[in-house]
């Protein structure tokens, strides 16, 4: 198939792809906070003639292309949030926000595809619709101002695909695609998929006393604390190493001064596996040992779990047809790898590829440690602009002839849940709070499950 016509109507919007590239970069906004950055994207958005969605009460939209013929619907995705990265050198001085994900160019390509669309003749010869969704809070920070949001009825979930899956804004798509910026010079790379994770908060409770005149008349959360880390780090040999599993608790909170024996203990902790049921199993295990690392000290532990992302995995017949365009793009084919593994991070890309046929691909042009201080887009021709020419192309071979691509994805679709009804129930079972230990007259110890 002849793309031409497609990369031209992306090469002609390239200064405004590399001018929201550099202003996003320029402004970064953590989870649900990203107000300044959907408000830029929605005026280029209006600007082009789009008629947009708004979330309403948490920043990002949707807005649709048609092309006036029936057929699927496709959802584009770009990321509206940012890490903290204190250290790195060009992180907000107040909030230490850095893109140093590259989510800056997902915007980015998001708007470039948004303006190819709108070129005369680009959507002649397609059946369908295109959903173009920028959407907040992807990464897993600031969990305390998630959980406030929480608690006022003002989201369900922590992340942002999932909470906009469970509004209802993606009720009539039939697949999607999204394009992650790396660490490589240039060219594509996509795995299997990712793993899934819950989010935890872990807070031990003691008995404050004078640490030095009587310490015996306290009960130390910070040794508890303490030996619930050993208790999770004895667990590890259990832990198969097919199932993908990553525990990594962090404290964050230890005490208040080192007179006072420590009453209130908070912990931050991911548990990380291959499924959903992996991670429920571990997770299970993970309590329990945090649980018995309160009794021991005679204090308590309360513990809120929260989704984090479901497993991605990537539909493999959609890639690569992707793949297809991928190869129009790079100087040679060598510059695409399939890495054939499952990664260790995580993404609710894997929510969305939980209840559709979606993928998760990278492109180059980022040079430093994803995540890190020294994080940067050095090419942002290839970041953003190619991964635009990437969307663009895989739209136009989906929705071609009557949809025969798409539909031939959709029919070989081989999903892990019948229906959103069926996921929600499932990742919401990752989800409570748990004051673990209940203290009987008798002496006995209640633990809950």
């Amino acid at each position: 198939m002849d793309f031409s016509k497609v990369f031209s109507a992306v090469d002609k919007h390239k200064d405004l792809i590399l001018n929201a590239e550099r202003h996003i970069w320029k402004n970064p906004e953590v989870g649900y906070k990203e107000w300044k950055t959907s408000a830029y994207m929605e005026k280029e958005f209006e600007k082009l003639g789009y008629k947009l969605t708004r979330a309403g009460n948490i920043p990002g939209f949707y807005a649709d292309a048609d092309t006036g013929k029936p057929g699927p619907k496709i959802l584009i995705f770009g990321e509206l949030d940012s890490l903290v990265c204190k250290d790195h050198p060009e992180a907000n001085p107040e909030t230490g926000a850095v893109h140093a994900c590259g989510h800056n160019g997902q915007c980015a390509a998001l708007l470039g595809a948004a303006a190819a669309l709108k070129e005369e003749g680009i959507l002649d010869g397609l059946c369908g619709s295109i959903r173009l969704c920028a959407v907040p809070a992807e990464e897993g920070v600031d969990m305390a101002y998630r959980e406030s949001l929480r608690k006022q009825g003002i989201i369900k979930y922590y992340s942002g695909k999932i909470e906009f899956l469970y509004r209802g804004f993606f009720d009539d798509v039939d697949m999607a695609i999204m394009v992650h910026i790396t660490t490589k010079e240039k060219g594509f790379t996509y795995t299997r998929g990712s793993v899934g994770n819950v989010k935890k908060v872990i807070s031990f409770k003691g008995v404050a006393a004078h640490a030095g005149a009587h310490p015996y008349d306290g009960i130390n959360a910070l040794y508890a604390a303490n030996l619930g880390l050993n208790a999770i780090n004895a667990l590890r040999e259990t832990f198969k190493d097919e199932e993908h599993v990553r525990v990594h608790p962090i404290i964050t909170r230890g005490g208040e001064t080192a007179n006072a024996i420590p009453a209130d203990v908070t912990l931050e902790c991911y548990v990380r596996g291959l499924s959903n049921d992996v991670i429920f199993s571990v997770n299970n295990k993970v309590n329990r040992a945090l649980a018995g690392a309160a009794l021991s000290m005679g204090g308590n532990v309360m513990i809120s779990d929260r989704d984090g992302a479901s497993p991605l995995v990537n539909d493999m017949n959609l890639m690569k047809i992707a793949e297809a365009v991928m190869k129009e793009i790079v100087d040679s084919e060598e510059d695409i790898e399939f890495i054939d593994e499952i990664r260790a991070g995580c993404t609710d890309m894997g929510d969305i590829s939980a209840v559709m046929p979606a993928i998760h691909p990278y492109i180059g042009g980022a040079e430093g440690r994803t995540h890190g201080n020294n994080y940067y887009i050095v090419n942002p021709v290839e970041a953003c602009v190619n991964s635009a020419k990437m969307i663009m192309g895989t739209i136009q071979l989906l929705l071609s002839n009557n949809a025969e691509k798409a539909k031939e994805v959709l029919a070989k679709k081989n999903l892990r849940y019948s229906s959103y009804e069926e996921y929600f129930k499932d990742i919401d079972r990752l989800m409570s709070d748990k004051e673990m230990l209940t203290y009987n007259e008798d002496g006995s110890v209640h633990v809950k499950a």
